[in-house]
């Protein structure tokens, strides 16, 4: 999916949803594609979750550049106009990792020692 897709759009939905999206939204942030997430916010469904996101954005836990890769609309047009409007700006230091060579997951070996 993530090489034959332009954009991704989240409905309405439930975890499973939320786990796809929020896991699509991490390979962003770690520079793994370059691709604009919609939230079809029907009915303002996704109202809280946009706040949510605001409120940790503003609070440092996330990267500006993770709440901007979120884009929502209320309509299925409103949404296609955003996402072809959409630009990337990546985060400085997430660009600095390239893991299309497979550097980005290196094995640490786990220090599982008992120091007394």
């Amino acid at each position: 999916m993530l090489n034959n897709s332009d954009a991704f759009i989240a409905l309405p939905g439930g975890i499973g949803t939320l786990e796809e999206t929020f896991q699509i939204a991490s390979w962003a942030q770690l520079n793994i594609h370059h691709k604009s997430i919609g939230l079809l916010n029907v009915d303002g469904f996704f109202n809280k979750l946009l706040s949510f996101l605001d409120q940790v954005g503003e609070e440092n836990f996330i990267p500006h550049s993770s709440r901007r890769i979120f884009i929502y609309a209320s309509t299925a047009e409103e949404m296609i106009d955003k996402l072809e409007d959409f630009v990337y700006k990546s985060d400085p230091i997430a660009a600095q990792i390239d893991w299309s060579k497979g550097n980005g997951c290196k094995k640490r070996k786990l220090d599982l020692s008992l120091h007394l």
